[in-house]
């Protein structure tokens, strides 16, 4: 599946003049943030290659994502491990996708990747499920998304080696797990997620 410029078009016809589409990364991981992009594109200037984040390769998603910082406005925010573990995930993500869009100033149509729309969310918007597959500014915003968080995912294996954040970007890998038992819970680990709880509350 390749994204087009379709649900921008709409909006656009529909009398919207600034359309963005946002998008989140990092729900599955058990440390580090989870962080959101909100991106609008310009019709005249969309680089090729856009899809889904988590179907291109590293260096395909570095270019596009320098790219659409220099001729996109883009505006990436993050939720907390401690806003992570108060609220639950899917409202920490949506906390962080509302940041986003709020970052960008005005927007008269949000196209939010998902089925729900986050419900602070202070402009019109439209959930649309796999958007960063189908919509070029969904798309977009994963890619920034995605290349922001594996950068702040290797800056915290800096800080606290052992668990391959570098390589696994805080998701719950073999090795990651296995390191948890042995190096036990960082600042950085999500204390509400399974694994996590597991090991802080386990019976003595």
């Amino acid at each position: 599946m390749i994204p087009d410029f379709s649900f921008e078009r709409e909006a656009l016809e529909a009398g919207a003049v600034f359309v963005a589409g946002v998008d989140e990364v990092g729900r599955g991981p058990i440390a580090g943030p989870v962080t959101a992009a909100a991106v609008r594109l310009d019709p005249c200037r969309i680089p090729e290659g856009l899809g889904d984040s988590k179907t291109l390769s590293l260096a395909t998603r570095e270019r596009l994502s320098a790219w659409l910082w220099d001729h996109a406005e883009v505006v990436v925010a993050h939720a907390s491990v401690e806003e992570i573990d108060e609220h639950n995930i899917l409202r920490a993500s949506h906390l962080a996708m509302e940041r986003a869009i709020a970052g960008l100033g005005r927007v008269d149509m949000a196209l939010v990747d998902g089925n729900l729309l986050p419900r602070g969310l202070t402009c019109p918007g439209r959930a649309i499920i796999k958007g960063d597959a189908r919509c070029q500014s969904i798309s977009a915003a994963s890619v920034v998304a995605k290349v922001a968080r594996d950068r702040i995912m290797v800056d915290l294996a800096q800080q606290f080696p052992g668990y391959g954040w570098e390589r696994n970007a805080g998701y719950p890998t073999k090795a990651h797990l296995q390191a948890l038992l042995d190096l036990g819970v960082t600042p950085a680990h999500r204390r509400s997620f399974k694994p996590v709880h597991n090991i802080l509350y386990q019976a003595p």
